[in-house]
């Protein structure tokens, strides 16, 4: 065979290639840069998230990816085209690929995702709930009748998930995620200490010292802003117990949605629930104390799957071997048949 078939989880932060037999061969933000006067691709992922909010006026760097689902449709298939180039060098045959979505995913949505890797360059496009590939790659046997509970926080969704014998039995999928996280940041810091900081900044302070419970140790960081007060640069401090304050309504809503799943799932599958514990996947689970946070409120043993951000991926890339003969629902074959 000249072609790899491909996995792809296709985030509202970032975008993770998975190529059989290969692994995960690219991880790289999900941005592209164009210029507004000619149309023109200019950088894509990395090179083009150094660029948002500092490009002049005739370059734009945008997300084309917003809560999950695509907000601009050619900016999407021009950035899976470069990526899926950079990861097939031969190109005699196109790929089969199969793409990640959200669970609360809408027919045109799904649609809008299938033509994308179609013009992009794919021979066939499958799609994989996110829950599901989030199981699979944390090492979760989900053929099995035995309920597990999945929480993946990406950047634009979290979906909460009970799956058992290889389906989802109860699931909820919420717009609010990593980049909520990161707004809550923004809007906290204007109202508290009347300074203006930027996208980057607010993911820093998540990342560096962002707990939605208390630390065992208080973690300061200094972070520069513009005062709205004078419009001049100025440095202050923010302490981790900040962040838990700027995070409640987001952290809130997340636990809301893993309450309301717990109670429209079967009796039998919480009492599995509770036994196996709740496995949390996503870049948004790194934030410190999740775990402890889920598990103080529902008493169920809750913990971070290894390598959490890459757990899509990998169920994607798993799921790649069994493309031919997956349940109907796990993977739903792309509706319109696409052969070249």
């Amino acid at each position: 065979m000249f072609t790899k078939d491909i996995g792809i989880d296709l985030g509202t932060a970032s975008i993770l290639v998975y190529v059989k037999g290969k692994g995960v061969v690219l991880r790289e933000p999900s941005v592209v840069a164009i210029d507004k006067n000619s149309g023109k691709l200019l950088k894509v992922g990395t090179e083009a998230q150094q660029m948002l909010g500092r490009t002049p006026g005739n370059i734009v760097a945008i997300r084309p990816l917003r809560e999950g689902v695509i907000s601009d449709y050619d900016m999407t298939e021009r950035m899976l085209k470069e990526f899926i180039r950079k990861v097939t060098s031969f190109r005699l045959f196109k790929p089969r690929i199969v793409i990640c979505v959200p669970s609360g995913i809408t027919e045109v949505e799904e649609r809008a995702v299938i033509d994308a890797g179609i013009q992009a360059g794919a021979r066939r496009v499958y799609l994989i709930e996110e829950p599901v590939a989030a199981a699979i790659g944390a090492g979760i046997d989900i053929a099995k009748p035995d309920g597990h509970m999945i929480v993946d926080i990406g950047g634009g969704t979290t979906d909460i998930a009970v799956i058992s014998l290889s389906g989802i039995v109860e699931s909820t999928s919420i717009k609010i995620a990593g980049d909520q996280f990161d707004e809550a940041i923004v809007k906290y810091i204007r109202r508290k200490h009347n300074v203006l900081i930027g996208e980057r900044t607010a993911e820093e302070l998540k990342m560096q010292i962002g707990c939605v419970f208390p630390r065992p140790e208080e973690q300061m960081l200094e972070i520069k802003g513009r005062c709205l007060m004078t419009g001049l640069p100025r440095v202050f401090s923010v302490s981790s117990s900040e962040m838990i304050e700027a995070f409640e309504e987001v952290s809130t809503r997340i636990l809301e949605a893993i309450h309301g799943v717990l109670e429209r799932t079967p009796p039998e599958l919480v009492a599995d629930i509770s036994t196996n514990g709740i496995c949390m996947t996503g870049g948004g689970s790194l934030v410190w104390g999740f775990d402890k946070l889920i598990e103080s409120h529902t008493g169920i043993e809750t913990h971070v799957a290894d390598d959490a951000i890459s757990c899509v991926a990998y169920g994607t890339g798993k799921s790649l071997e069994n493309v031919g003969d997956m349940q109907d629902g796990t993977i739903n074959l792309s509706r319109r048949k696409q052969m070249n």
